[in-house]
């Protein structure tokens, strides 16, 4: 006997009828078990619709074991086989229930995609006697499962043939799991840590969004808390409060510590007075301390928009303090282009682009090295001042100063960018 690999799918199969060892009909296809605790790329049995069953019978498992295909491709039950009624199981999945038409995200494409069938391979091994299996191949998205399942009805050949014209969308089963915290059972792509910490935080938020919030809320409670916290970063206030709103204070502290200093005050500053000091209560204290300074400020004024993670050094530094500087910033790296120089008061004596650092002689003192020209804003400067320094500077960040001119924050371009999105 030579080794069975012949395609099928979900749709195809349903409904199909399965014959008894004699050749009489025993009953029709009406869901797909998998038991992930024995296989979790395998279809467990078939629940069958008996012939002639009474109303309310229960429907009857067959082991995929106890299955063997003819020459035709019929199903016929193997000699002996006992099928037993089906005993319902939180742990079993179930593929016509679970997983069509429900949500899951395309890793790659980096977008929520819709599940509209499933493609299944009838197995065995080579020889004589070998049990038949089920192998769970990939999950359709696109047109071809679709249009399948229209033309369910038809010839399986002929709905084959038509589905054909169309290009496939496929994402292999090695990708779907259950989201087990979930209790209307949906699925979600299986996401390694690895993997999301290669996604932007954009394309991230960019799929909570398209979520519907069940899968929404199993997806970001998934999430580490450094992804979590620069995905809360880029969605909107009220997505923001979906997103949060089933964490205890203490995760969402977790989450805010990750945070930058200005989006975790602008977080809490939507939630309630009460619930804002419950979540500050439980973050260490120096986090603590520079949410509640920035939460002092009006969200429009610079002061409400700036960060307060920025690398400043004495103006008598020398280069190996800007690297060690650099090494050492817990911020996010990639949004700091420039270094200052404070001179004894906190006022800002020169402004060292990073690119200069690269050219500079071993040791060399910071304050010989060549600076940009230096502009500022007041901390109450409200949001539209802040938008026309950007403009009329071409600046990548603008330094914030207090009423004795002392630097207390940098409004960098993605706040200013997030600001003009919002009035439009």
């Amino acid at each position: 006997m030579t080794k069975l690999n012949q395609r099928t799918s979900v749709s195809a199969l349903m409904g199909v009828s399965v014959m008894d060892a004699r050749g009489a009909a025993f009953g029709r296809v009406c869901e797909f078990v998998v038991a992930p605790e024995i296989a979790t790329s395998r279809v467990h049995g078939l629940v069958l619709r008996r012939a002639g069953a009474k109303r309310g019978e229960q429907p009857a498992l067959v082991l995929i074991s106890d299955l063997k295909l003819t020459h035709r491709n019929e199903m016929h039950l193997r000699e002996g086989a006992s099928p037993g009624a089906l005993q319902e199981d939180e742990s079993q999945l179930m593929l016509e229930r679970d997983l069509l038409d429900q949500q899951i995200i395309d890793v790659h494409g980096r977008k929520v995609v819709r599940v509209n069938d499933v493609d299944l391979v009838w197995e065995t091994a080579e020889g004589d006697g070998a049990e038949l299996s089920l192998r769970i191949a990939e999950v359709e998205v696109g047109l071809r499962g679709a249009v399948r399942r229209l033309l369910k009805g038809l010839h399986t050949a002929t709905a084959d043939r038509i589905a054909t014209r169309f290009s496939p969308s496929l994402i292999p089963w090695d990708f779907v799991d259950l989201i087990d915290r979930d209790p209307s059972r949906r699925v979600k792509l299986k996401i390694e840590q690895d993997r999301l910490s290669q996604m932007h935080p954009s394309d991230i938020a960019d799929i909570l969004e398209e979520l519907a919030p069940a899968e929404r809320q199993a997806l970001f409670i998934s999430l580490n808390e450094e992804i979590a916290a620069e995905a809360l970063e880029e969605v909107k206030p009220k997505m923001q409060q979906a997103l949060i709103e089933s964490l205890n204070s203490g995760q969402i502290a977790d989450i805010v510590e990750e945070m930058d200093p200005g989006a975790a005050a602008d977080l809490l500053s939507e939630l309630s007075d009460e619930r804002s000091e419950e979540i500050l209560g439980e973050m260490e204290p120096e986090e603590r301390q520079e949410v509640e300074e920035l939460l002092e400020f009006s969200g429009d004024s610079a002061a409400g928009r700036m960060t307060t993670d920025y690398i400043a050094l004495p103006a008598t530094a020398r280069l190996g303090e800007a690297v060690r500087a650099l090494r050492e910033f817990e911020g996010d790296i990639e949004i700091v282009t420039d270094i200052y120089l404070l001179d004894e008061e906190g006022r800002i004596a020169s402004l060292i682009p990073l690119v200069q650092l690269l050219l500079a002689a071993p040791d060399a003192p910071l304050a010989g090295l060549p600076d940009s020209h230096v502009v500022t804003c007041d901390s109450d400067a409200n949001g539209r001042k802040v938008a026309e320094l950007f403009d009329k500077y071409n600046l990548r960040s603008l330094p914030v100063l207090d009423s004795e001119k002392r630097l207390v924050g940098v409004v960098h371009a993605e706040q200013v960018i997030a600001l003009l999105r919002a009035n439009h």
